[in-house]
């Protein structure tokens, strides 16, 4: 391939990543600017491009039955929108100065640069995998793209025994041990946390333990997994803590993900403290006037504390994509930044979250006040009224809401989104109090759970 190619003349964009913030940018620049303006050229190294990763516990426990479901465009749909897309291509090296690319063909090894004019860096996360003796052993499974997935299906297919570990208790976590639960293994969670979801604080987290131990599930919290075990035919058999042993056919590693920045780190591009690259509001790698980043790889904004953080989830990676996409493509667009919300279940137990936890507050220097209230989510007398659990925190002294975390059965999950407006706008919990939000018996109390809570941690407010 000549240094020369596609210089006729058009501007080039060249991709690296194609997932949600890699395609969804490729997208939205190939709708601003047709193919006689601009070449776009996307490198993915996988089999797949715009995926859905937060499907696949629902694909491996069976909810979804194939995986052709979670793509939303297939290659041949990206490609028939005028983007050459390279799949099983992976960058190795970004030449800055050059204003090129390396690229490597997996399954050859041939190797061939590409310059570009503009360049967009969406190379996701990749799994934590401990340094422990035997992690890297068949049957011990990582669920980032939808080739690990397939490589899982294919081992609990395939082995006779029916024992699995996971080995961390986040969103990955949790949701694997129930899919597996439906897959009829038996499941044990080691987790090195208090209790699981270390995204809420513990005494909600104490919740999500008992709806996992009602599905049969084994916890095993405050423990740390130092190897994994294998037997004489070199595969998975058990997984070891300082103090016992998890017999296991299969294990999965749920301990969550780092920012893929290794080559953006040999490229000299700046990286914050967790990892992940930095941006700019129009999400422009800060200091590079032709560089854009978005999704796993990089670190946004917290509209709540004012700090960066990592927070690796499809919803910021769509959207940067979008951002993006109209920035590379000659238009203009911003991403302000997150509060941090996140939803997700455990049987029929919805689990929710957004803006700080405790322990955040506490790390950023906030003063707060945190209630607790019991609701429910309909009229107490409406049949399917379920319980339901709401924590809040909101600043001394101001009564700014800080955060809001819900655990309850159906229709507890997405009344999050009212906390994350708020939050948003940065309304105190005083104003909160008079949300003029919908009501009839069958979808809420009277008084819904999250204004509830706003009174009681409004009057906190006032009498401290």
């Amino acid at each position: 391939m000549s240094m020369s190619e596609g210089r006729d003349g058009r501007e080039r964009l060249v991709v690296i990543g194609g997932d949600a913030a890699g395609m969804s940018a490729a997208s939205q620049a190939r709708r601003l600017k047709g193919p006689e303006e601009l070449e776009i050229v996307a490198f993915e190294r996988g089999h797949f491009t715009s995926f859905s990763a937060c499907g696949i516990p629902y694909w491996v426990g069976g909810e979804v039955p194939e995986r052709d479901r979670l793509i939303a465009r297939t290659p041949q749909e990206h490609r028939a929108r005028g983007i050459d897309l390279r799949l099983r291509t992976e960058v190795t090296e970004i030449d800055v100065a050059g204003q090129r690319v390396r690229a490597r063909d997996v399954d050859s090894g041939a190797e061939s640069w590409t310059p570009y004019d503009k360049l967009v860096i969406a190379t996701g996360a990749r799994p934590v995998r401990p340094d422990l003796p035997g992690a890297d052993a068949p049957g011990v499974h990582g669920v980032q793209t939808l080739d690990d997935g397939q490589a899982l299906l294919d081992t609990l297919a395939g082995t006779r025994g029916r024992r699995a570990v996971v080995v961390g208790a986040g969103y990955i976590g949790v949701e694997m041990a129930e899919a597996l639960i439906n897959r009829g293994f038996a499941v044990t969670v080691v987790n090195r946390g208090r209790e699981p979801m270390s995204t809420l604080d513990p005494d909600m987290g104490r919740m999500v333990h008992r709806a996992m131990e009602g599905l049969g599930i084994t916890m095993v919290n405050d423990a740390e997994v130092t190897k994994v075990l294998t037997g004489e035919d070199g595969r998975v058999r058990a997984v070891a803590t300082e103090d016992a042993e998890y017999p296991a056919d299969v294990v999965i590693l749920g301990i969550g993900v780092r920012p893929e920045t290794a080559l953006a780190r040999a490229a000299g591009l700046p990286l914050g403290t967790h990892g992940g690259l930095l941006t700019d509001l129009a999400m422009r790698v800060r200091g590079h006037e032709n560089m854009w980043a978005g999704g796993d790889c990089v670190e946004v904004l917290d509209l709540v504390s004012g700090q960066e953080q990592y927070v690796p989830l499809g919803t910021h990676a769509n959207k940067h994509g979008q951002v993006i996409g109209t920035n590379a493509g000659g238009g203009y667009a911003t991403f302000p930044g997150v509060v941090g919300t996140a939803v997700s279940k455990v049987c029929d137990l919805e689990i929710a979250r957004t803006g700080l936890r405790e322990k955040d507050a506490h790390r950023v220097g906030l003063r707060f006040e945190a209630v607790t209230i019991e609701s429910t989510s309909r009229a107490g007398y409406y049949p399917g009224a379920a319980p339901m659990t709401v924590k809040m925190l909101a600043e001394s002294r101001t009564g700014r809401l800080l955060g809001v975390q819900i655990v309850g059965r159906e229709g507890a999950a997405k009344r999050v989104d009212i906390a994350a407006v708020a939050l948003t706008a940065q309304m105190t919990v005083e104003q909160m109090t008079a949300l003029d939000l919908g009501y009839a018996p069958p979808f809420s109390p009277v008084w819904d759970p999250v204004l509830v809570a706003a009174r009681k941690a409004a009057a906190k407010v006032r009498a401290a």
